[in-house]
Protein backbone atom coordinates (compact mmCIF):
# COMPACT_ATOMS: atom_id res chain seq x y z
CA UNK A 1 0.00 0.00 0.00
CA UNK A 2 1.25 3.48 -0.78
CA UNK A 3 0.71 6.46 1.51
CA UNK A 4 -0.04 9.07 -1.15
CA UNK A 5 -3.24 7.94 -2.85
CA UNK A 6 -4.84 10.91 -4.58
CA UNK A 7 -8.58 11.09 -4.08
CA UNK A 8 -11.40 12.74 -6.04
CA UNK A 9 -14.82 13.19 -4.48
CA UNK A 10 -17.81 13.84 -6.73
CA UNK A 11 -20.52 15.69 -4.84
CA UNK A 12 -20.00 18.62 -2.44
CA UNK A 13 -22.95 18.02 -0.12
CA UNK A 14 -23.10 16.80 3.48
CA UNK A 15 -21.49 13.43 2.73
CA UNK A 16 -18.96 14.67 0.17
CA UNK A 17 -17.67 17.58 2.24
CA UNK A 18 -17.48 15.49 5.41
CA UNK A 19 -15.59 12.76 3.55
CA UNK A 20 -13.26 15.31 1.96
CA UNK A 21 -12.41 17.10 5.20
CA UNK A 22 -11.88 13.91 7.22
CA UNK A 23 -9.69 12.25 4.57
CA UNK A 24 -7.71 15.50 4.35
CA UNK A 25 -7.24 15.27 8.12
CA UNK A 26 -5.73 11.82 7.52
CA UNK A 27 -3.15 13.41 5.21
CA UNK A 28 -4.64 12.79 1.75
CA UNK A 29 -4.84 15.37 -1.02
CA UNK A 30 -8.44 15.73 -2.11
CA UNK A 31 -10.10 17.09 -5.24
CA UNK A 32 -13.77 17.84 -4.55
CA UNK A 33 -15.93 18.10 -7.69
CA UNK A 34 -19.45 19.46 -8.12
CA UNK A 35 -21.55 20.57 -11.10
CA UNK A 36 -22.90 23.56 -9.14
CA UNK A 37 -20.56 26.45 -10.05
CA UNK A 38 -21.97 28.68 -7.31
CA UNK A 39 -21.38 26.04 -4.67
CA UNK A 40 -17.79 25.49 -5.80
CA UNK A 41 -17.17 29.26 -5.90
CA UNK A 42 -18.56 29.50 -2.37
CA UNK A 43 -16.23 26.75 -1.15
CA UNK A 44 -13.22 28.23 -2.94
CA UNK A 45 -13.78 31.41 -0.94
CA UNK A 46 -13.63 29.42 2.29
CA UNK A 47 -17.37 29.51 2.91
CA UNK A 48 -19.56 26.53 3.81
CA UNK A 49 -22.84 26.27 1.84
CA UNK A 50 -24.55 24.19 4.54
CA UNK A 51 -24.71 23.88 8.32
CA UNK A 52 -22.92 20.96 9.91
CA UNK A 53 -21.29 21.37 13.34
CA UNK A 54 -17.50 21.07 13.24
CA UNK A 55 -17.25 20.85 9.46
CA UNK A 56 -16.29 24.47 8.79
CA UNK A 57 -13.39 24.33 11.24
CA UNK A 58 -12.12 21.06 9.76
CA UNK A 59 -12.28 22.37 6.19
CA UNK A 60 -10.51 25.58 7.23
CA UNK A 61 -7.75 23.66 9.03
CA UNK A 62 -6.98 21.37 6.09
CA UNK A 63 -7.86 23.70 3.20
CA UNK A 64 -4.39 23.35 1.65
CA UNK A 65 -5.12 19.68 0.99
CA UNK A 66 -8.54 20.21 -0.62
CA UNK A 67 -9.10 21.59 -4.10
CA UNK A 68 -12.64 22.52 -5.16
CA UNK A 69 -13.39 22.37 -8.88
CA UNK A 70 -15.94 21.79 -11.63
CA UNK A 71 -13.27 20.21 -13.87
CA UNK A 72 -14.41 16.59 -13.72
CA UNK A 73 -12.11 15.44 -16.56
CA UNK A 74 -8.94 16.52 -14.77
CA UNK A 75 -10.17 15.15 -11.45
CA UNK A 76 -10.75 11.71 -12.96
CA UNK A 77 -7.47 11.54 -14.83
CA UNK A 78 -5.22 12.80 -12.03
CA UNK A 79 -6.59 10.82 -9.08
CA UNK A 80 -6.31 7.18 -8.02
CA UNK A 81 -9.55 6.76 -6.11
CA UNK A 82 -12.87 8.35 -7.06
CA UNK A 83 -15.64 8.64 -4.46
CA UNK A 84 -19.25 9.12 -5.58
CA UNK A 85 -21.22 11.07 -2.94
CA UNK A 86 -24.02 12.59 -5.02
CA UNK A 87 -27.66 12.82 -3.98
CA UNK A 88 -30.11 10.03 -4.87
CA UNK A 89 -33.54 11.56 -4.23
CA UNK A 90 -36.69 9.47 -4.00
CA UNK A 91 -40.25 10.26 -5.05
CA UNK A 92 -43.31 8.06 -4.60
CA UNK A 93 -44.15 8.62 -8.27
CA UNK A 94 -40.78 7.98 -9.88
CA UNK A 95 -38.90 5.95 -7.27
CA UNK A 96 -35.19 6.37 -6.59
CA UNK A 97 -33.42 8.80 -8.89
CA UNK A 98 -29.98 7.49 -9.91
CA UNK A 99 -29.38 10.10 -12.61
CA UNK A 100 -26.53 11.79 -10.72
CA UNK A 101 -24.79 8.48 -10.02
CA UNK A 102 -25.12 7.46 -13.67
CA UNK A 103 -23.81 10.84 -14.80
CA UNK A 104 -20.67 10.45 -12.69
CA UNK A 105 -20.17 6.93 -14.04
CA UNK A 106 -20.50 8.25 -17.60
CA UNK A 107 -17.90 10.95 -16.92
CA UNK A 108 -15.55 8.34 -15.51
CA UNK A 109 -16.10 6.16 -18.59
CA UNK A 110 -15.21 9.06 -20.88
CA UNK A 111 -12.09 10.14 -19.01
CA UNK A 112 -10.58 7.16 -17.23
CA UNK A 113 -6.99 6.68 -18.34
CA UNK A 114 -5.57 3.94 -16.07
CA UNK A 115 -6.49 1.74 -13.11
CA UNK A 116 -8.94 3.48 -10.78
CA UNK A 117 -11.02 2.45 -7.80
CA UNK A 118 -14.52 3.90 -7.90
CA UNK A 119 -16.02 4.05 -4.40
CA UNK A 120 -19.75 4.60 -4.12
CA UNK A 121 -20.91 6.29 -0.90
CA UNK A 122 -24.28 7.41 -2.24
CA UNK A 123 -27.23 5.42 -0.91
CA UNK A 124 -28.30 3.19 -3.78
CA UNK A 125 -30.30 0.01 -4.40
CA UNK A 126 -28.75 -3.43 -4.61
CA UNK A 127 -26.99 -3.90 -7.93
CA UNK A 128 -25.79 -0.32 -8.39
CA UNK A 129 -22.12 -1.31 -8.22
CA UNK A 130 -22.78 -3.61 -11.18
CA UNK A 131 -24.64 -0.79 -12.93
CA UNK A 132 -21.67 1.58 -12.50
CA UNK A 133 -19.29 -1.11 -13.68
CA UNK A 134 -21.43 -1.76 -16.76
CA UNK A 135 -21.55 1.93 -17.73
CA UNK A 136 -17.77 2.24 -17.55
CA UNK A 137 -17.09 -1.06 -19.35
CA UNK A 138 -19.01 0.13 -22.40
CA UNK A 139 -16.24 2.64 -23.11
CA UNK A 140 -13.21 1.45 -21.13
CA UNK A 141 -11.85 -2.08 -21.56
CA UNK A 142 -8.89 -2.04 -19.17
CA UNK A 143 -8.81 -2.83 -15.46
CA UNK A 144 -10.73 -0.84 -12.82
CA UNK A 145 -12.71 -1.75 -9.70
CA UNK A 146 -15.95 -0.60 -8.09
CA UNK A 147 -16.43 -0.62 -4.32
CA UNK A 148 -19.55 -0.03 -2.22
CA UNK A 149 -18.68 1.93 0.94
CA UNK A 150 -21.95 3.19 2.47
CA UNK A 151 -21.96 6.16 4.82
CA UNK A 152 -23.63 6.11 8.23
CA UNK A 153 -23.45 9.82 8.97
CA UNK A 154 -26.08 11.55 11.06
CA UNK A 155 -26.65 15.16 10.10
CA UNK A 156 -25.53 17.31 13.01
CA UNK A 157 -23.03 14.59 13.97
CA UNK A 158 -21.43 13.85 10.60
CA UNK A 159 -17.81 14.69 11.45
CA UNK A 160 -17.90 12.72 14.68
CA UNK A 161 -19.61 9.79 12.97
CA UNK A 162 -16.97 9.69 10.24
CA UNK A 163 -14.03 9.81 12.66
CA UNK A 164 -15.60 7.52 15.29
CA UNK A 165 -17.94 5.16 13.42
CA UNK A 166 -19.71 2.09 14.76
CA UNK A 167 -18.34 0.14 11.79
CA UNK A 168 -16.82 0.56 8.35
CA UNK A 169 -18.51 -1.44 5.59
CA UNK A 170 -16.62 -2.16 2.36
CA UNK A 171 -18.14 -4.26 -0.39
CA UNK A 172 -16.40 -5.43 -3.55
CA UNK A 173 -15.64 -8.50 -5.59
CA UNK A 174 -12.01 -7.30 -5.76
CA UNK A 175 -9.87 -8.18 -2.75
CA UNK A 176 -7.25 -5.68 -3.91
CA UNK A 177 -9.72 -2.79 -4.10
CA UNK A 178 -11.26 -3.66 -0.72
CA UNK A 179 -7.86 -3.67 0.93
CA UNK A 180 -6.88 -0.32 -0.58
CA UNK A 181 -10.12 1.36 0.54
CA UNK A 182 -9.74 -0.22 4.00
CA UNK A 183 -6.23 1.25 4.11
CA UNK A 184 -7.67 4.76 3.74
CA UNK A 185 -9.47 4.25 7.06
CA UNK A 186 -6.53 2.69 8.91
CA UNK A 187 -6.40 5.52 11.48
CA UNK A 188 -9.96 4.81 12.55
CA UNK A 189 -10.60 2.25 15.28
CA UNK A 190 -13.81 0.48 14.31
CA UNK A 191 -14.97 -2.98 13.20
CA UNK A 192 -14.21 -3.53 9.53
CA UNK A 193 -16.92 -5.39 7.62
CA UNK A 194 -15.62 -6.74 4.31
CA UNK A 195 -18.38 -8.16 2.12
CA UNK A 196 -19.48 -8.39 -1.50
CA UNK A 197 -20.91 -5.27 -3.15
CA UNK A 198 -24.56 -6.36 -3.07
CA UNK A 199 -24.44 -7.18 0.64
CA UNK A 200 -22.81 -3.82 1.31
CA UNK A 201 -25.57 -1.99 -0.57
CA UNK A 202 -28.18 -3.98 1.35
CA UNK A 203 -26.59 -3.21 4.73
CA UNK A 204 -27.21 0.52 4.34
CA UNK A 205 -30.90 0.08 3.54
CA UNK A 206 -31.47 -2.52 6.22
CA UNK A 207 -29.88 -0.36 8.93
CA UNK A 208 -32.05 2.66 8.15
CA UNK A 209 -35.20 0.60 7.61
CA UNK A 210 -34.73 -1.10 10.98
CA UNK A 211 -34.31 2.24 12.76
CA UNK A 212 -37.36 3.62 10.96
CA UNK A 213 -39.26 0.56 12.16
CA UNK A 214 -38.30 1.30 15.77
CA UNK A 215 -39.54 4.87 15.38
CA UNK A 216 -42.88 3.85 13.89
CA UNK A 217 -43.29 1.14 16.53
CA UNK A 218 -42.77 3.51 19.45
CA UNK A 219 -45.09 6.05 17.82
CA UNK A 220 -47.83 3.42 17.64
CA UNK A 221 -47.22 2.57 21.31
CA UNK A 222 -47.40 6.28 22.16
CA UNK A 223 -50.70 6.57 20.34
CA UNK A 224 -52.02 3.56 22.26
CA UNK A 225 -50.86 5.11 25.53
CA UNK A 226 -53.10 8.10 24.88
CA UNK A 227 -56.10 5.78 24.47
CA UNK A 228 -55.49 3.67 27.58
CA UNK A 229 -54.19 6.44 29.86
CA UNK A 230 -50.58 5.26 30.13
CA UNK A 231 -47.52 7.52 29.90
CA UNK A 232 -45.10 6.81 27.06
CA UNK A 233 -42.16 8.30 28.98
CA UNK A 234 -42.66 5.77 31.76
CA UNK A 235 -43.18 2.95 29.28
CA UNK A 236 -39.91 3.85 27.53
CA UNK A 237 -38.15 3.95 30.90
CA UNK A 238 -39.35 0.44 31.60
CA UNK A 239 -38.15 -1.11 28.35
CA UNK A 240 -34.98 0.77 27.44
CA UNK A 241 -32.80 -1.08 29.95
CA UNK A 242 -33.47 -4.36 28.19
CA UNK A 243 -30.23 -4.88 26.19
CA UNK A 244 -32.22 -6.55 23.43
CA UNK A 245 -34.16 -3.31 22.91
CA UNK A 246 -32.03 -0.33 24.11
CA UNK A 247 -33.32 3.22 24.37
CA UNK A 248 -32.03 4.51 21.06
CA UNK A 249 -34.64 5.56 18.48
CA UNK A 250 -37.43 5.07 21.01
CA UNK A 251 -38.39 8.74 21.27
CA UNK A 252 -42.02 9.17 20.19
CA UNK A 253 -42.94 12.12 18.04
CA UNK A 254 -44.52 13.23 14.81
CA UNK A 255 -42.63 10.85 12.55
CA UNK A 256 -39.24 10.56 10.91
CA UNK A 257 -38.05 12.74 8.04
CA UNK A 258 -34.80 13.82 6.42
CA UNK A 259 -32.80 12.65 3.45
CA UNK A 260 -32.36 9.02 4.57
CA UNK A 261 -35.17 7.27 6.43
CA UNK A 262 -38.12 8.14 4.15
CA UNK A 263 -36.09 7.47 1.02
CA UNK A 264 -34.43 4.30 2.20
CA UNK A 265 -37.55 2.64 3.61
CA UNK A 266 -39.44 3.33 0.39
CA UNK A 267 -36.55 2.19 -1.76
CA UNK A 268 -36.14 -1.08 0.14
CA UNK A 269 -39.86 -1.78 -0.15
CA UNK A 270 -39.69 -1.07 -3.89
CA UNK A 271 -36.62 -3.30 -4.25
CA UNK A 272 -38.54 -6.10 -2.56
CA UNK A 273 -41.49 -5.56 -4.91
CA UNK A 274 -39.23 -5.55 -7.95
CA UNK A 275 -38.07 -9.01 -6.94
CA UNK A 276 -41.58 -10.32 -6.31
CA UNK A 277 -41.62 -9.98 -2.52
CA UNK A 278 -44.30 -7.97 -0.70
CA UNK A 279 -42.57 -6.43 2.32
CA UNK A 280 -45.71 -6.05 4.48
CA UNK A 281 -43.91 -4.91 7.62
CA UNK A 282 -41.98 -2.13 5.92
CA UNK A 283 -45.07 -0.86 4.11
CA UNK A 284 -46.82 -0.64 7.49
CA UNK A 285 -43.85 1.30 8.90
CA UNK A 286 -44.22 3.82 6.08
CA UNK A 287 -47.99 4.05 6.55
CA UNK A 288 -47.67 4.66 10.30
CA UNK A 289 -45.12 7.40 9.70
CA UNK A 290 -47.28 9.13 7.10
CA UNK A 291 -50.28 9.13 9.43
CA UNK A 292 -48.40 10.32 12.49
CA UNK A 293 -48.33 13.98 11.48
CA UNK A 294 -52.10 13.91 10.97
CA UNK A 295 -52.48 13.28 14.69
CA UNK A 296 -50.95 16.72 15.26
CA UNK A 297 -53.60 18.29 13.06
CA UNK A 298 -56.33 16.47 15.00
CA UNK A 299 -54.86 17.66 18.31
CA UNK A 300 -54.87 21.23 16.96
CA UNK A 301 -58.53 20.90 16.00
CA UNK A 302 -59.33 19.48 19.45
CA UNK A 303 -57.81 22.59 21.01
CA UNK A 304 -59.07 25.26 18.60
CA UNK A 305 -62.01 23.80 16.73
CA UNK A 306 -61.85 25.11 13.16
CA UNK A 307 -58.31 26.14 12.21
CA UNK A 308 -59.49 28.70 9.65
CA UNK A 309 -58.04 32.09 10.47
CA UNK A 310 -56.24 30.85 13.57
CA UNK A 311 -52.70 32.08 14.27
CA UNK A 312 -50.44 29.06 14.68
CA UNK A 313 -46.74 29.17 15.51
CA UNK A 314 -44.51 26.35 14.28
CA UNK A 315 -41.12 26.08 15.92
CA UNK A 316 -38.67 24.07 13.84
CA UNK A 317 -38.35 23.67 10.08
CA UNK A 318 -35.39 21.31 9.72
CA UNK A 319 -36.10 17.60 9.89
CA UNK A 320 -34.05 17.35 13.11
CA UNK A 321 -32.24 19.57 15.57
CA UNK A 322 -28.64 20.42 14.77
CA UNK A 323 -29.25 20.58 11.01
CA UNK A 324 -30.41 23.07 8.38
CA UNK A 325 -31.72 20.27 6.12
CA UNK A 326 -35.42 20.48 5.24
CA UNK A 327 -35.52 17.50 2.88
CA UNK A 328 -38.58 15.39 3.75
CA UNK A 329 -39.05 17.53 6.86
CA UNK A 330 -42.21 16.68 8.78
CA UNK A 331 -42.46 20.37 9.71
CA UNK A 332 -42.92 21.37 6.08
CA UNK A 333 -45.67 18.80 5.62
CA UNK A 334 -47.47 19.84 8.81
CA UNK A 335 -47.37 23.49 7.76
CA UNK A 336 -48.84 22.60 4.37
CA UNK A 337 -51.61 20.61 6.11
CA UNK A 338 -52.37 23.54 8.42
CA UNK A 339 -52.48 25.96 5.49
CA UNK A 340 -55.04 23.74 3.76
CA UNK A 341 -57.18 24.11 6.88
CA UNK A 342 -56.97 27.90 6.55
CA UNK A 343 -54.55 28.58 9.41
CA UNK A 344 -52.16 31.54 9.44
CA UNK A 345 -48.64 30.33 10.09
CA UNK A 346 -45.62 31.97 11.67
CA UNK A 347 -42.46 29.88 11.82
CA UNK A 348 -38.96 30.04 13.23
CA UNK A 349 -35.89 27.79 13.04
CA UNK A 350 -32.35 28.64 14.21
CA UNK A 351 -30.69 27.40 11.00
CA UNK A 352 -33.17 26.24 8.36
CA UNK A 353 -35.20 29.30 7.39
CA UNK A 354 -33.31 30.06 4.17
CA UNK A 355 -33.67 26.46 2.97
CA UNK A 356 -37.35 26.37 3.92
CA UNK A 357 -38.05 29.59 2.02
CA UNK A 358 -36.91 27.88 -1.19
CA UNK A 359 -39.72 25.32 -1.00
CA UNK A 360 -42.41 26.84 1.22
CA UNK A 361 -44.16 30.19 0.70
CA UNK A 362 -47.31 31.78 2.08
CA UNK A 363 -46.20 31.84 5.71
CA UNK A 364 -44.43 34.40 7.90
CA UNK A 365 -40.82 33.62 8.79
CA UNK A 366 -39.58 35.39 11.92
CA UNK A 367 -36.12 36.29 13.19
CA UNK A 368 -36.63 34.86 16.70
CA UNK A 369 -38.89 32.59 18.69
CA UNK A 370 -40.74 35.24 20.70
CA UNK A 371 -41.65 37.20 17.59
CA UNK A 372 -43.17 34.02 16.17
CA UNK A 373 -45.25 33.52 19.33
CA UNK A 374 -46.87 36.97 19.54
CA UNK A 375 -50.68 36.77 19.43
CA UNK A 376 -50.54 33.04 18.67
CA UNK A 377 -53.52 30.74 19.29
CA UNK A 378 -51.32 27.64 19.30
CA UNK A 379 -47.65 26.69 19.52
CA UNK A 380 -46.54 23.50 17.77
CA UNK A 381 -43.00 22.32 18.49
CA UNK A 382 -41.80 20.22 15.56
CA UNK A 383 -37.99 20.13 15.80
CA UNK A 384 -35.99 19.26 18.92
CA UNK A 385 -33.78 22.36 19.16
CA UNK A 386 -32.51 22.95 22.71
CA UNK A 387 -33.36 26.63 22.58
CA UNK A 388 -37.05 25.74 22.31
CA UNK A 389 -36.77 23.72 25.51
CA UNK A 390 -35.11 26.63 27.31
CA UNK A 391 -37.62 29.37 26.46
CA UNK A 392 -38.99 31.69 29.16
CA UNK A 393 -42.45 30.14 29.23
CA UNK A 394 -43.84 32.75 31.62
CA UNK A 395 -43.07 35.30 28.91
CA UNK A 396 -44.42 32.92 26.26
CA UNK A 397 -47.77 32.68 28.07
CA UNK A 398 -48.04 36.46 28.28
CA UNK A 399 -47.43 37.10 24.58
CA UNK A 400 -49.58 34.26 23.22
CA UNK A 401 -53.24 34.93 22.55
CA UNK A 402 -54.18 31.49 23.88
CA UNK A 403 -51.94 29.23 26.02
CA UNK A 404 -52.04 26.14 23.82
CA UNK A 405 -49.02 23.91 23.15
CA UNK A 406 -48.64 20.77 21.06
CA UNK A 407 -45.20 19.34 21.80
CA UNK A 408 -44.45 17.11 18.83
CA UNK A 409 -41.13 15.93 20.29
CA UNK A 410 -42.00 15.69 24.01
CA UNK A 411 -39.33 18.31 24.51
CA UNK A 412 -40.94 20.09 27.46
CA UNK A 413 -41.70 19.16 31.04
CA UNK A 414 -45.39 18.38 31.01
CA UNK A 415 -46.01 19.08 34.72
CA UNK A 416 -44.27 22.44 34.49
CA UNK A 417 -46.30 23.49 31.46
CA UNK A 418 -49.56 22.60 33.20
CA UNK A 419 -48.53 24.47 36.36
CA UNK A 420 -47.85 27.54 34.22
CA UNK A 421 -51.39 27.36 32.87
CA UNK A 422 -50.82 25.93 29.40
CA UNK A 423 -53.15 23.53 27.65
CA UNK A 424 -50.42 21.04 26.88
CA UNK A 425 -50.55 18.09 24.48
CA UNK A 426 -47.52 15.83 24.09
CA UNK A 427 -47.18 12.57 22.21
CA UNK A 428 -48.24 9.50 24.21
CA UNK A 429 -48.54 11.48 27.42
CA UNK A 430 -51.64 11.54 29.61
Amino acid sequence: MKNDYKIAIFGAGYVGLTTASCLAKFGYNITCVDIDKNRISFLQKGKLPLFEPGLFDLLAKYKKRINFTINDKKAIRENDIIFITVDTPFSAKNGLNLVSVKNVAEKIALNINDYKIIVNKSTVPVGTAELIKGIIKKRYKDKFDVVSNPEFLREGMAVSDFLHPDRIVIGSDSRKASQIVAYLYRKIKAPLVLVDAKSSEMIKYVANAFLATKISFINEIANLCEYVGADIDKVREGIKYDPRISGQFLNPGIGYGGSCFPKDTHALAVTAGDHGYNFHLLRSVIEVNNKQRQRVIKKAENLLGSLKGKNITVLGLSFKGGSDDVRESVAIRIIKDLKKKGAKIKAFDPKAISNAQKILSGIMYTTNTYEALKNSDLLIIVTEWDEFKNLDFKRVKKIMKKPNIIDGRNLLNQSKMIRLGFNYYGIGRK
